[in-house]
């Protein structure tokens, strides 16, 4: 009566959803260390391996480059200003799962 049968239920029905459902693209970055791109709300793409990640995709990421880009601000009576293509690289981060838009496996 302790509730612990249900919580091996809960956790071998999780890891049948990590192996099989839409959260198998990160379980399988994880188990064969292949990087993702992650399409994310402030239009920004990180592209790196996820090392872990939970049901919310809240992930923890290695070697990321961040993608976005910048339109650089003109005064008045300039032409418009061409938009520039910015990167970086994060060595390991934390991404909050709210953020994330969509997540593509690499096609190798």
């Amino acid at each position: 009566m302790s509730g612990w049968p249900m919580d091996v239920d809960v956790v071998k029905n999780e890891e049948e959803e990590f192996n099989t459902g839409p959260l198998s693209i990160l379980m399988m970055s994880v188990k064969n260390h292949t990087q993702v791109l992650i399409n994310c709300r402030n239009n920004r793409k990180l592209f790196g391996t996820v090392r872990a990640f939970d049901r919310h995709c809240n992930m923890v990421l290695e070697n990321v480059k961040e993608m976005w880009t910048e339109v650089p601000r003109t005064g008045k009576g300039r032409k418009k200003a061409q938009a520039v293509n910015k990167d970086r690289f994060i060595s390991k981060m934390f991404l909050r799962g709210d953020s994330v838009i969509i997540v593509l496996r690499n096609p190798k």
